[in-house]
């Protein structure tokens, strides 16, 4: 709570100055994903999608930014809605937390491209402080700390709003659609609908990236 009321101070001091610039990325990779390019198609991509991204924070921070935050992608291969679509009957195709490795390993090598073209924004734009936001990471945490943090570890891959299946989704059922219930603990999943996450996931997540970004803001700067 402290921090919380920290942060509202400093975004006082900063008025328009902070800006979050993300997450880009996720769509186009799913659009190429689901149309059925190859995991090498979609890599052969992220330059592209790295180098918008830098655009878009060297137009933000001409525009006057001085603060930015640049969220990475989130660990797909985690997602109901990846899981759905890319099962896979091959055991070695999931990690420890039955995650698809090989969607995980495109989401991580996207955001070593980022933090590879952070490190990049900082020298051209040395008056400007350009902060990495880990969703990876923070994401991942929730997985890891599922009963600790008042999640069900039995439902951190199943749609809360959704029905069927391994992790209670339909591509052809989805949450909206009249037949589609909700569980009666959101609280206590990860993900809403199979493509977006819970309220409660997305506020422990926002909590862990104020924390770690908080510090090197320089609100006093």
């Amino acid at each position: 709570m402290i921090l919380m009321f920290c942060l509202i101070d400093c975004l006082e001091k900063l008025k328009t100055a902070l800006f979050i610039v993300g997450e880009i990325g996720g769509n186009d990779y799913n659009y190429a994903l689901f149309q059925g390019k190859s995991f090498d198609q979609v890599r052969s991509m992220m330059p592209l999608v790295i180098q918008a991204i830098k655009d878009a924070v060297t137009r933000v921070v001409g525009y006057g930014a001085t603060r930015v935050i640049v969220p990475g992608n989130f660990p797909i291969g985690c997602f109901p809605v990846h899981l759905t679509v890319f099962r896979s009957n091959d055991s070695d195709a999931y990690d420890g937390f039955n995650c698809l490795k090989g969607l995980n390993n495109l989401s991580s090598h996207h955001n070593g491209l980022l933090k590879q073209a952070i490190k990049e924004l900082r020298k051209e734009l040395p008056h400007a402080t350009i902060l990495y936001g880990d969703y990876y990471n923070g994401y991942m945490r929730l997985l890891n700390k599922a009963k600790f943090l008042g999640l069900d570890p039995n439902s951190t891959q199943k749609a809360c709003c959704g029905i069927g299946g391994d992790y209670n989704m339909e591509l052809n059922k989805m949450c909206g659609a009249a037949e589609v219930g909700v569980c009666k603990n959101p609280d206590e999943h990860i993900s809403w609908d199979g493509v977006h996450l819970t309220q409660k996931a997305y506020q422990l997540i926002s909590g862990w990236l104020i924390h770690g970004v908080y510090w090197k803001l320089r609100c006093g700067v």
